[in-house]
């Protein structure tokens, strides 16, 4: 289940012939958690199986080591001599070789959709043998004791380039019916700790002539780590809490953090911290992105009333006017003598609604970069249409990219499926994810000049198939093609 130079075939269930269409609910359905509640079907004529994950063309396309980090591009239309050069290698009849690339397969509707863009829109034209895949679905994580999970973070690491598919979080009816023996937890926290995850880049998709949420470029940067999501807790009862901090090879100078009594008889006592030496990594990489685009950049966080974020700001800014201040005024992004904006978080969330125009970019910490994302994709349509690409570093400086979509394994549309319902499942998010990783892959291991007219292909035929009304029913409505369709109309002319 991991590592293998080719894909297994997976076998796609053949589906029932409906008499009417039951996809008016159906085309919106995107279920944002990752989590599921439903066994996985088996869509694997081996027991095993791997594939990859999403994000869009952006300013992370560069393979520079971190020090150089070359700012953001924002993914539209392809150039006319990108489509002519990938017109000339299918007139060819050559296939593309593939850079070294790390693909995780999911699982449910997801995995499905996914395996037939694998068999329709990439394979025909490109050779992918040197891409390692791996099976992410809970029932391999627990069939390997997790091993399957250690085994991507070692080869994203090696590798810099990954692509995951949703995969489900099970819930404790999930492990009963899955016949698992534990609940393992989400996957993305050990991913970011393996790869020294700086900050995870959630962008809003946009297609030239179609209408979505906001009109302009919409950038976020979300801390990678730290804060509640690595919290340590206990359910007490009445007593003494004292907090201690003991520093590293000075055990006699124990430090008291904090130090109260505990009246109640139930209370929740929670421990966390925020590691803020890689803040000026994200900064740079924040600024650089916004300043490519030409957008205004904020900082979002709360410093007012949690004291301690005082330092993510500080850093932030320092960065900032040292570094990227002076471009922003000569590029007119900031007028002369503007500076850097705070946002409060709860202003954050009002301006995400306020300012439909777009053009902004903002950069939190972790826990509400993950909340106001989610409003982000709230206001730009769904989750289908937000980037997200987490990226890390290793210990040359060289950068770890891996892409996804910004939504779950969509459980309520796969089950229907399986009823032999219709289905117009959007994979936008996927494929800007897969091509993403791709891009990024040809960057760091070469090829770039082969894959990049290939990707801006795969993009452009999907945006025009959009803006013809040939898209999936969430943007085209009930005269909107079904998950199939879809992908086979986008073969068709991917192969023009």
């Amino acid at each position: 289940s991991r590592g293998s130079a080719t894909p297994p075939r997976v076998r796609l269930p053949r589906r029932p012939v409906v008499d009417r269409v039951r996809a008016s609910a159906l085309s919106k359905v995107v279920d944002r958690h990752h989590g599921a509640d439903r066994a996985t079907p088996v869509f694997l004529n081996n027991g095993t199986c791997r594939f990859k994950r999403q994000e869009h063309q952006s300013q992370h396309d560069a393979p520079a080591p971190l020090r150089e980090f070359a700012p953001a591009v924002v993914h539209g239309a392809a150039q006319p001599s990108q489509l002519r050069s990938f017109a000339a290698a299918a007139a060819a009849n050559t296939k593309i070789v593939a850079p070294p690339m790390v693909y995780v397969s999911g699982e449910e509707m997801t995995r499905y959709t996914m395996q037939l863009i694998l068999d329709k829109w990439v394979h025909p034209h490109v050779d992918t043998s040197k891409w390692e895949y791996y099976d992410l679905r809970a029932k391999s994580r627990d069939d390997t004791e997790d091993q399957v999970l250690r085994d991507v973070i070692s080869a994203g690491a090696r590798i810099k380039a990954i692509f995951k598919e949703p995969t489900i979080t099970p819930t404790s009816d999930q492990v009963r019916r899955l016949g698992l023996k534990k609940a393992w937890g989400s996957p993305n926290g050990a991913m970011r700790r393996g790869w020294n995850g700086i900050t995870i880049s959630r962008d809003t998709i946009h297609i030239e002539g179609v209408e979505l949420g906001y009109k302009n470029p919409v950038f976020f940067e979300r801390h990678a780590v730290g804060g509640e999501y690595s919290a340590g807790y206990k359910i007490v009862g009445k007593g003494k809490l004292v907090t201690t901090f003991i520093p590293e090879g000075d055990f006699e100078e124990a430090i008291t953090v904090d130090s109260r009594d505990i009246v109640d008889d139930l209370n929740a006592v929670v421990t966390y911290h925020n590691p803020y030496d890689n803040i000026p990594q994200l900064a740079r990489i924040f600024f650089g992105r916004c300043l490519a685009a030409r957008i205004t950049p904020y900082v979002v966080t709360k410093k007012t009333v949690f004291k301690w974020q005082e330092p993510f700001w500080d850093t932030m800014k320092s960065v900032f006017d040292d570094e990227f201040k002076s471009k922003f005024v000569a590029e007119k992004i900031i007028a002369p003598g503007a500076e850097l904006t705070h946002l409060l978080s709860d202003a954050a969330t009002m301006k995400l609604v306020v300012w439909k125009d777009g053009g902004f970019g903002m950069a939190a910490h972790n826990y509400d970069g993950d909340v106001l994302t989610d409003e982000l994709a709230q206001v730009h349509m769904s989750p289908g249409f937000i980037t997200s690409n987490l990226v890390g570093v290793d210990e040359h400086g060289t950068l770890i990219k891996e892409f996804e979509a910004s939504h779950g394994t969509v459980t309520d549309m796969d089950e229907a499926r399986l009823r032999g319902e219709e289905t117009s499942l959007n994979p936008l998010g996927m494929v800007e994810g897969l091509i993403g990783a791709m891009n990024h892959a040809a960057h760091v291991h070469g090829g770039a000049e082969h894959m990049l007219p290939y990707t801006a292909k795969l993009r452009a035929v999907i945006h025009k198939l959009f803006r013809e009304g040939r898209g999936t029913r969430d943007l085209c409505g009930v005269k909107g093609l079904t998950t199939e369709q879809f992908i086979d109309a986008v073969a068709a002319d991917l192969s023009k």
